[in-house]
């Protein structure tokens, strides 16, 4: 019987000092978390035009703590959507999962994530509970509030949560979120849209990690992302 293989695609763009090793020991935890789920668990780490802590040595640092990770680079930043989408297309394995360099989430959901996933296929995408809006600034509360009303009441969405930075799809999820336009935040609510009757969207109930906090979206972002958002609901 062929292995299972699953690939941890993330996002790098101004990591804190020493991430890398955080990576790997998070990699390390997930990996035992989900041991006699899946075969075998790689890593994809995209360098989205990174000027801070992205240079050679930590890359290095980060290979010998995980033999095999692939690394993917390029020098202009051109956001969380387009550096996802590079890192998908270069992961070739049966599962994939998206999520953030600080793995943000606890294991339990990145492993419910998985489990439904390899039972279900398709997408499988997490749910924020309640208890998620204390760490996150207002106004990125509102609009998150927002779209959650957008999705269930307009876009007729199954799941109400959208931006949750935790998904997992199988190839023919991977297909769909690599027809995906959108360089920053709104990539998730697109992928979503272009999903909808052509696969399975299975919401799971996930919770962040113990100590994570969000950053502030800026209004240039914002100011992008509502143009992306109009256009969207206009498809």
């Amino acid at each position: 019987m062929k292995p299972v293989c699953l690939n941890v695609i993330v996002p790098c763009y101004n990591p804190p000092v020493d991430w890398e090793q955080a990576l790997a020991e998070r990699m390390s935890d997930f990996k035992k978390a989900v041991a006699g789920l899946v075969d075998e668990v790689g890593l994809v780490v995209v360098n989205d035009g990174s000027p801070l802590h992205a240079t050679k040595a930590n890359f290095d640092t980060l290979r010998d703590n995980i033999p095999g990770v692939i690394i993917v680079s390029y020098s202009e930043n051109r956001g969380k959507g387009y550096a996802l989408r590079q890192g998908v297309a270069h992961s070739n394995a049966d599962f994939h999962l998206v999520t953030d360099a600080d793995f943000p989430y606890n294991m339990a959901s990145m492993k419910s994530i998985t489990e439904t996933l390899l039972i279900k296929g398709g997408i499988v995408a997490g749910n924020r509970d309640t208890g998620y809006y204390a760490h996150v600034p207002a106004f990125r509360r509102i609009i998150s509030k927002i779209l959650r009303w957008t999705l269930r009441n307009v876009l007729q969405q199954p799941i109400s949560d959208s931006q949750c930075g935790l998904k997992g799809f199988d190839n023919t999820g991977k297909k769909i979120f690599l027809e995906t336009t959108i360089d920053r935040f709104l990539f998730d609510l697109e992928f979503l849209l272009l999903a909808k009757d052509r696969v399975a969207v299975t919401p799971v109930p996930v919770e962040l990690r113990a100590g994570v906090t969000f950053n502030k979206v800026g209004l240039k972002i914002l100011a992008t992302e509502g143009k992306n958002f109009l256009q969207l609901l206009l498809r």
